[in-house]
C-alpha cells in the first residue's frame, strides 16, 4: 500500500504530525522501533519525570510541611516500588493513549527500525530481522533525541546512569553526583534529593540553567541551596571509577589551572544534554544534508535538501523541547496540505519543573543587551502575593521585559509554584503583540497567584500596588 505521508518516529512531533495529516485528510503511516508509542517523551522523558517530580514534592510537602498547616500524619514513609508502579501507570496510559489516536484517526503503524531507502521508500526492519518496505508520496524525520555521552565515561543505567536510568533507580542513593545543571539534571536531582540523596551538581559553566535569563539563574540557585544541593560550578568529570559498591568521581576546575578532587557516590547521573537522533536512517545514502552538530537542515519550512523528505523536532535546529516538536508537527502537516502552518519560534515556553518551577518565554535580558534593543524590566515577589503566601509557596518572583519605546512584551521569567502554568497568558500576550499596559489593565481573579503576573506588568510600564 502507498501512503501520501510515511513518518519515521511516534514522539511528541512525529504522532502530532500524524493526527494532524489524518485529519486534513492524508493517508498516514507510521514508523516506531519502540514497542509502545510517544518516543522519549512518554516513555523516559517528560512524562514519567514528571510523576516522580509530583510524587517526591507530595513526599516532601507530608514530611515538612503538612505539620505548619495544622496537618499531623507522622513521619513518612516511603515505598519506592509503590511510586515507581504509579509513574509506569502514567506512562502506560498515555503511551496507550497515543494508540488510540492512531486507530481512531486510520494511521498504520509499523514496529521496527526505518530507514530511508530511497526517496518516497522507507525500509523498517523489525526486531526479528525482517524487512518490509513502505512507499509515501513524504517522508518525515522525526526520530526526536538521544543522550550525549559524557567521553570516556560508560552508562550502565544502574550507577552511572542517564535520565533513563535515573527514572528507574531501585533504592535511593546515599550520594548521588550530576554531571551537568541544565534542566534534566536538576528535576531528576530534585526527585533524590526529596527523596533522601545528598545531590552535588557539577557544572563545566560557571552558572546553572544556561541560555536561560541570568538573574532568574542565579535566585534559582539560591532557592536550591537552600533546599540542600550543592554545586561545583566551573568543574568538569573527568573520570568515574567503580570502588566497591560505590563510585570515585573526578572532578577538575573547567579551566585547569587547579588540582581535581576526588568525590564519592553511589550514583552518577550523566545529563549533559541531548543530541539529535540522525544515524542509522540513510540519510547518506539519498543525500540529506546535516549541519556541523548533526541536525538535519531544512529551509524554513521543514523541507531537506531531498525533494519529498521532511524534518521536525529534535532533529533540526531550535530548542529541544516536546511542545516545539507538536506545532512543527502540525505546522508541516499544513504546509503539505496546501495551508500557512503557522510556528512562532519567538513564543516557544521552556519550563523546569522542579518546585518552584521556573518557566520562561521570549527574550532573556543579555539576548536583548546583545541585540541593542532598549528595554524596560518589571519584577514582583510572590512574598507580596496573598495565595502564594496562604499556600506557603513565597519561593521566586515574576519578571517581565518590555521594549522600552512601545511597550510591547518580548520576554517574561517566572520562578514559582505553578510557574509552567502561569508563563502562558505571557506567550498568549506576545503572540497577539501586546503590551505590560495590556496585561496591567486586563482584571485578575483575587486571590491568585497569577495576580503577581499582573504587578509584574504593572512594574513594566509605570508601578505595581502590592510593592
Amino acid at each position: 500500500m502507498s501512503y501520501d505521508l510515511c513518518i519515521i518516529g511516534s514522539g511528541p512531533g512525529g504522532y502530532v504530525c500524524a493526527v494532524k495529516a489524518a485529519q486534513l485528510g492524508f493517508k498516514v503511516a507510521v514508523v516506531e522501533k519502540r514497542a509502545t508509542y510517544g518516543g522519549t517523551c512518554l516513555n523516559v522523558g517528560c512524562i514519567p519525570s514528571k510523576a516522580l517530580l509530583h510524587t517526591s514534592e507530595l513526599y516532601e510537602e507530608a514530611g515538612h510541611s503538612f505539620e505548619g498547616f495544622g496537618i499531623k500524619v507522622g513521619k513518612p514513609k516511603l515505598d519506592l516500588a509503590a511510586m515507581m508502579k504509579h509513574k509506569d501507570q502514567v506512562i502506560e496510559a498515555n503511551t496507550g493513549g497515543v494508540s488510540f489516536l492512531f486507530k481512531q484517526n486510520k494511521i498504520d503503524a509499523f514496529q521496527g527500525t526505518g530507514k530511508i531507502a530511497a526517496p518516497g521508500k522507507v525500509e523498517v526492519t523489525g526486531e526479528d530481522g525482517k524487512s518490509q518496505t513502505v512507499e509515501a508520496k513524504n517522508i518525515v524525520i522525526a526520530t526526536g533525541s538521544d543522550v550525549d555521552p559524557l567521553p570516556g565515561i560508560e552508562i550502565d543505567e544502574k550507577q552511572i546512569v542517564s535520565s533513563t536510568g535515573a527514572l528507574s533507580l531501585d533504592k535511593v542513593p546515599g550520594k548521588m553526583i550530576v554531571v551537568g545543571a541544565g534542566v534534566i539534571g536538576l528535576e531528576l536531582g530534585s526527585v533524590w534529593r526529596r527523596l533522601g540523596a545528598e545531590v552535588t551538581v557539577v557544572e563545566f559553566l560557571d552558572r546553572i540553567l544556561p541560555g536561560m535569563d541570568g538573574y532568574v539563574a542565579k535566585n534559582f540557585q539560591r532557592i536550591l541551596k537552600k533546599q540542600g544541593f550543592s554545586f561545583k560550578l566551573g568543574s568538569k568529570v573527568t573520570g568515574v571509577e567503580k570502588k566497591g559498591k560505590g563510585l570515585k568521581v573526578t572532578v577538575e576546575p573547567s579551566s585547569g589551572e587547579a588540582e581535581a578532587e576526588t568525590l564519592e557516590a553511589d550514583v552518577v547521573l550523566v545529563a549533559i544534554g541531548r543530541c539529535p537522533y540522525t544515524e542509522s536512517l540513510g540519510l547518506e545514502t539519498v543525500g540529506v544534508e546535516l549541519d556541523e552538530r548533526k541536525r538535519v537542515k531544512t529551509d524554513g519550512h521543514f523541507k531537506t535538501n531531498v525533494d519529498g523528505i521532511y524534518a521536525i523536532g529534535d532533529v533540526i535546529a531550535g530548542p529541544m523541547l516536546a511542545h516545539k516538536g507538536e506545532d512543527e508537527g502540525a505546522a508541516l502537516a499544513e504546509i503539505l496540505a496546501g495551508q500557512a502552518g503557522h510556528m512562532n519560534y519567538d513564543v516557544i515556553p521552556g519550563v523546569v519543573y522542579t518546585m518552584p518551577e521556573v518557566a520562561s518565554v521570549g527574550k532573556t535580558e543579555e539576548e536583548l543587551k546583545d541585540a541593542g534593543i532598549k528595554y524596560k524590566a518589571g519584577k514582583f515577589p510572590f512574598t507580596a502575593n496573598g495565595r502564594a503566601r496562604a499556600m506557603g509557596h513565597t519561593d521566586g518572583f515574576v519578571k517581565v521585559l518590555a521594549d522600552a519605546e512601545t511597550d510591547r512584551v518580548l520576554g517574561a521569567h517566572i520562578i514559582g509554584a505553578g510557574a509552567g502554568e502561569m508563563i502562558h497568558e505571557l506567550a498568549v500576550l506576545m503572540e497577539f503583540g501586546g503590551s505590560s499596559e495590556d496585561l496591567a489593565r486586563t482584571c485578575h481573579a483575587h486571590p491568585t497567584q497569577s495576580e503577581a503576573v499582573r504587578e509584574a506588568a504593572m512594574a513594566t510600564y509605570d508601578k505595581p500596588i502590592h510593592i
